[in-house]
């Protein structure tokens, strides 16, 4: 049976300042060498969001950004809500992860209002968190790159993507990192976090197919760059 996907970039050139195009990059060659049709849509402030969507992606920007595609956001809202509801597969990076909670709170006291997808609030700080991270997950070890001021805060912890074991995560204190809501992920590592994480860009793969074809086995690829690339990042200090 031949398979395809739907794979929808929100804010591509608003919201994407740390490489995460690279995530869309990792995702579409990952299906294609399995032969799985790609369909891509890239969706900007003013676009009609597809209601076909299978994985949507989105990126980090930095504060005046994400306040700019608050309006927008605001009437893409029940849409991706109703989507995430129907569990589409989502990953949330950085900036759109804050926006995914119920508030982001920014330096200059703006409150920028969420979409409440996640149960998370962020407050920015003075204080940047920068540097190499590592967290466990029950998909396995990522190994990611964070940079960021807003200190986010999970009503539970146990919703959280991963368990920091170098690095601050979501607010440098309780050692969550990330957050998990039905299909939906949403993170802080930056890079793009995929091409150090072939697996994790399986795992959301996989779930597309599941949701879709009743069905989510893939055949093996040779990662053995992608985790070399992921043990020299382990590697490096902060």
């Amino acid at each position: 049976m031949n398979q395809s996907l739907h794979l929808v970039h929100l804010y591509p050139v608003e919201m994407n300042i740390y490489g995460d195009t690279g995530n869309r990059l990792v995702l579409t060659k990952r299906m294609q060498w399995r032969g799985i049709d790609v369909t891509l849509s890239l969706v900007g402030v003013g676009d009609k969001l597809p209601d076909d969507a299978d994985i949507i992606l989105g990126g980090g920007a930095q504060d005046a950004a994400q306040s700019a595609v608050e309006r927008d956001l605001a009437r893409k809202a029940p849409a991706l809500r109703t989507l995430a509801n129907d569990n589409v597969v989502m990953l949330m990076v950085c900036g759109t992860y804050q926006l995914f909670g119920r508030r982001f709170v920014t330096a200059d006291g703006l409150d920028i209002k969420g979409l409440g997808i996640f149960p998370i609030e962020t407050l920015a700080s003075s204080d940047r968190l920068i540097g190499n991270t590592i967290y466990q997950t029950d998909w396995g070890e990522i190994v990611g790159y964070e940079n960021h001021s807003g200190k986010t805060t999970l009503d539970d912890p146990g919703l959280a993507l991963g368990r920091v074991t170098k690095g601050a995560g979501n607010n440098g204190r309780d050692k969550t990192e990330g957050c998990v809501y039905k299909n939906v992920f949403g993170t802080y590592s930056h890079g793009p976090i995929l091409s150090k994480n072939p697996h994790l860009a399986d795992e959301l793969i996989s779930r597309a197919l599941q949701r879709k074809y009743g069905s989510s086995e893939l055949e093996s690829l040779d990662d053995t760059l992608e985790q070399a690339a992921a043990a020299t990042a382990k590697r490096r200090p902060r």
